[in-house]
């Protein structure tokens, strides 16, 4: 699972999802890409399970790009604690994603094969998607 090397805080506030992905909701790096229409929070297992997933059809044809990072902990409390004595320990980490956010990104790869994969990837998100092109392509 990815997770982060090292941060500066422990534990982070959870934090709001106001607005839309202003950095990240254009396609960069490949041809096709998978981008999120709502906001959430996407484990680093979630994002590991996409990227599984895209591998099997790229295979050494075509080129995949993963376009997020989990460098937000998410703690949680022991089962069956008492009220008080702080908060929990990091659990897992999650990538904040904003509305237009560009999850993954592939190159190489027919049209129709890269929207199969990407179609798959997408219902393992927990956040709806869409399938989007690249101009050029």
């Amino acid at each position: 699972m990815l997770s982060p090397k090292r941060t500066k805080f422990r534990r982070h506030h959870r934090g709001r999802m106001k607005g839309k992905a202003n950095r990240g909701n254009s396609i960069v790096y490949g041809d096709f890409g998978l981008q999120a229409l709502e906001p959430g929070w996407i484990k680093s297992r979630q994002i590991e399970s996409g990227r599984r997933v895209l591998t099997r059809y790229v295979r050494r044809n075509g080129k995949l790009w993963v376009c997020l990072f989990p460098d937000k902990p998410v703690t949680m409390r022991a089962a069956e604690s008492r009220m008080g004595s702080g908060k929990g320990m990091p659990e897992y980490w999650v990538a904040v994603v904003k509305p237009g956010k560009i999850l993954y990104e592939l190159t190489g790869l027919t049209e129709t094969v890269a929207r199969k994969a990407l179609r798959i990837t997408g219902h393992k998100m927990p956040v709806k998607t869409q399938i989007v092109i690249n101009k050029k392509f």
